[in-house]
């Protein structure tokens, strides 16, 4: 029996090589390249997506078993039906290709004040970090 996977689009500390990747690793069937509709914000040590027609931001799209997602949703600190949540996971489309699943956002007022990341990119906005 093979066991159930969905899709998750991860852009920061999540993809391949960053610092929280581990997490997915042992539950990982599949990466491929990717970019959703939304703007990326710095809340420090970790961006937040916020859906927004406006802009692309770049990732991943992580093939994970159920268990990751668990444990995805546990690094977010996601509960279902919570009303504190600092992420909500909810469904999204790949602004390229036939790829959709889950994305973990950030909801719009909390990103008010945040720096925007221009790039929509972590891996590039990351090292300027580290420069500044």
């Amino acid at each position: 029996m093979t066991e159930q996977t969905s899709r998750v689009f991860v852009y920061g500390t999540l993809l391949t090589g960053e610092v929280n990747h581990e997490i997915a690793a042992p539950y990982l069937q599949n990466v491929k390249p990717g970019k959703v509709k939304g703007k990326l914000y710095d809340v420090g040590s970790y961006p937040a997506l916020v859906v927004d027609q406006e802009g692309e931001v770049v990732g991943e799209w992580l093939t994970i078993t159920i268990d990751g997602i668990r444990r995805m949703d546990e690094l977010e600190d996601y509960e279902e039906g919570r009303n504190d949540n600092e992420y909500e996971r909810v469904w999204i489309r790949d602004c390229t290709q036939e790829i959709e699943g889950y994305v973990y956002v950030y909801h719009p007022d909390k990103a008010l004040h945040l720096p925007l990341i221009e790039s929509g990119s972590w891996r590039q906005h990351r090292p300027k970090k580290r420069n500044a």
